[in-house]
This record gives C-alpha cells, structure tokens and sequence, in this order.
C-alpha cells in the first residue's frame, strides 16, 4: 500500500504471527534493502486475549492487538532540495490521501503509523556538544505529518548521545527539547532506546553517534569488551554479551549499565509515560536488534547473501563457553568456537558445519553450542526486557498510562529453504528446518509483556 508521502507501508494480516515467517521474508528485506527513504516495523502482538490474563498484558494486548507501521520521515533523503518546500507539497498530498495512512484492521479498528525521525536528525557536533538539527525543516515537517493523520514520531534515543562524557552522567536536555517540540504539535511518541552506534550507517556529515565516550576509553585497552570474529576482527557498534555480567566498566556490568539508563529515562520523562510515550522499544545489540553483528556490510566484510560468521571469539565470550562445555563435562567442547563454518561470503552448501558430519550443526557438538550461542541472547534479553517490565509495572495498573513494551529482531529470510538456515545461526537464532528457534524468545517476550518487532 503506497503511504501519503509516496512511501510504501506494509500491513500484516492478522493471521500472521511469530512462527509464519516465511511469510514476511520476501518482503520486509525488499523494503529493507531496496528502498532507503523508509522502513518497515511490524509489530507482531505476543499477548493472548482470553480469561487468565493480568490487568497489565490485558492493558497491553489492546495496544497491541492491530500491527504498527512505522516509516522513515517523509524528509529524508531530500538534500538536494529545500526541505520546507517539499514537505508543504507532501502535506497537501498526504491530506488527499490521508486514508492510505489511518490503515484499517479487519475489524475496523485503526493502526498506528509512527514517522521515523532521520539519521541526522540529532547528534553531537564538532564541539562535542548534542544538537538537534534542521529545527526549521523539522518544525514543518512535524505539522506536516500530523495533518497527514500520523499518529506518531519514532525517535531514537542515543546512549552515546546522553551519557556520553562520564558514568552516570546523563545529559537528557537535548530529548526534552525534542520531546516538547513533537507532543505540542499533538503527535505521540515511539521511543528507541539505543545502546549500539550508528557510525557505520552514516558519513560523517550526517552526524555519528558512537558509544559514550567512557566507554570506548576502556574499550581502547581492553578490546575485548567488543565481539570478535574467527579472525580476531572487533566489531565496536555495541558491548559483547560476554561481558553482561563482568564490573568492567567503572565498577559496574553492561547490564547494570542499561538499567540504570532506562530507570533514569523513566524517572526523567515520568511525566510523559502513558500519555505520550506510547511504545517503548529497548535496543539488546546491533542497530537495536536481538542479535550478533553476524552480517557486517558497512566496512565490507559481509555481502548479501553471505551466511555470515559466529561472533564469539572475544575472550569473554570463550571463558563462558570454557565454562558451559566443562559444567557438561566435555571441556573439549569450549576450546573453540565451531570449525569449518565458513567465512562471512559463504555460501551453506560445501560448509561442513552447515551440512552434515561429526562436528556438524546437526551433531551434539553442534546442538551444545547453537544452545550456547541463541542461549546467550534469549538470556540477555529476559534479564533486561525483565527489569524494564518491572520499572513499567506502575504505569501498566491504568490503561490510560500503560506503555506498550517492544523487542526487535532482524528477519533473517536468506537460506531459509535450506537445512540448517545458516544465516540465523550465525545471527544468534537457533532455527533450523527441523527447530523451532522462536518459541523460546516468544515465550520470554510474553512473560514480559513485550510485543515483537520485526526489522
């Protein structure tokens, strides 16, 4: 369905949900890969309606009942030409259409659309200083949208940006200003928090955003706080899962770092929560997503359709897995990670490990550590989506205040047809032709809560 501003928006039915992936694949990476000026978010609600459901998931499973859409901003892309003026004309063509935007369920019932703000659209400046930019396009813009019938403004909100000087040292007035700016023109708001960097998304005049400055100050001696791969090579866009639970940065865990981020967000922006904070989205890795940097284009390792590489060669990440392969009494198991995967280019057939054989992804090698690898994630994910769902527990008493929680992972559609669909697995998803990879992470969400974005 073409959107008001010539964007293409995709609705899912409601038949779909967390097991018919192969339904969305063709599509959603089409959109993600073809087209560059908007993006597809689709919400796939993981609360059950019936008897036996708590106040706060039955508050939930009415947000969460009819998929969100959210695109990229209809400005976006545009600097060749004079912002204002292209979004005025978006404006009075957004109005003629405004019915391809207030998108209907099967049951009449209306579907939010969240306009993505650009890449650019904040981020820190030569003098080290946050700011948010193109106030004037981005002024008109907001108006613009909202006589469209845009419910809302999906913005990311930076770690690097907000802590970024010292531990604990949380600058959140560029936010306010920008929260201000959005909610008096009476849109909503879809909040990303981002504990990634988005440096490899954009050149340097678009406005980098790396992790907080702290951050990389310790990652600059000890490496290994980032995820290597077979070759030793570190991909610094976000924190290893093998140091979730190690005091390395200023005597505090990676997870403990989040935690305190988030309660500082929803002490800060109380006010807001429920009234305009609609969906809270909380980044577990790279660009926000549930995963390992398996796939990494941005500095040419990776290209499409590549199966990708495991990501868990730091060493914090090898003395876990000494530990699970000695606790199952095969140390020999924990040397390593898998031989004979292949390389980031790869394709799965010829690949031993993704095929058959001794140390395949089929033998009891193979099954201990996809068990390990996926393990890790799930366990990041119900560790800290469990801590974010109990600082929400006030505001999900009323449903006027309740906030709907959201998780995203990457849909990871190529190799699909095959066996062992090795791109999720080097991804961190233990899905195979003969596993269900997803139900273990469905089964987290919901004791959460927490609704599904599909990126």
């Amino acid at each position: 369905m073409a959107g008001a501003a010539g964007c293409m928006l995709c609705k899912c039915s409601a038949r779909r949900n967390l097991y018919a992936f192969s339904e969305l694949f063709s599509e959603t990476r089409k959109i993600r890969h073809g087209f560059r000026h908007f993006r597809n978010a689709t919400m796939v609600p993981l609360i059950p309606s019936g008897k036996g459901i708590s106040k706060r998931k039955s508050a939930m499973a009415k947000r969460a009942h009819v998929s969100r859409v959210i695109v990229r901003s209809v400005y976006d892309g545009m600097s060749n030409e004079v912002p204002e003026l292209k979004l005025v004309k978006a404006s009075m063509d957004a109005r003629e259409k405004s019915r391809s935007l207030t998108l209907k369920s099967s049951k009449q019932k209306r579907v939010p659309v969240f306009v993505m703000m650009p890449l650019d659209s904040v981020g820190v400046d030569t003098l080290g200083a946050p700011r948010i930019r193109k106030m004037k396009a981005l002024s008109v813009s907001l108006k613009a949208l909202k006589l469209a019938g845009v419910h809302g403004i999906a913005v990311e909100v930076w770690w690097g940006i907000v802590e970024r000087i010292s531990p604990l040292g949380y600058d959140w007035s560029l936010y306010e200003e920008l929260f201000k700016l959005i909610s008096e023109v009476g849109l909503k708001l879809h909040i990303a928090l981002c504990f990634h960097s988005n440096v490899h998304l954009s050149s340097p005049e678009r406005g980098l955003v790396s992790l907080p400055l702290w951050i990389q100050k310790i990652g600059s001696v000890d490496r290994d706080i980032y995820y290597r791969d077979q070759n030793g090579f570190s991909s610094e866009d976000c924190l290893s899962l093998g140091v979730d639970e190690l005091p390395l940065f200023c005597g505090r865990t990676a997870l403990q770092c989040y935690e305190d981020f988030i309660f500082n967000f929803l002490g800060k922006f109380d006010s807001l929560i429920g009234h305009v904070i609609e969906e809270l989205s909380i980044g577990l890795g790279p660009d926000g997503e549930l995963r390992y940097p398996a796939h990494p284009y941005a500095d040419g390792r990776w290209r499409f359709p590549g199966i990708g590489e495991f990501q868990c060669f730091d060493k914090y990440m090898m003395e876990d897995l000494r530990s699970a392969a000695c606790r199952l009494g095969k140390p020999q198991w924990g040397e390593k990670g898998p031989l004979d995967a292949g390389c980031y280019n790869s394709f799965p057939f010829g690949v031993p490990f993704f095929e058959g054989g001794e140390k395949s992804f089929l033998s009891d090698y193979g099954h201990f550590f996809l068990e390990w690898y996926s393990g890790k994630l799930i366990r990041h994910a119900d560790a800290i989506i469990g801590k974010t769902a109990d600082m929400l527990k006030k505001y999900q008493q009323d449903e006027k205040t309740s906030v709907l929680l959201v998780v995203k992972i990457g849909v990871i559609y190529w190799w699909y047809k095959t066996l062992s669909h090795a791109a999720e697995l080097t991804a961190g998803y233990y899905n195979t032709a003969q596993r269900d990879g997803y139900d273990s992470l469905a089964s987290v969400l919901l004791s959460h809560g927490a609704a599904l974005h599909l990126s």
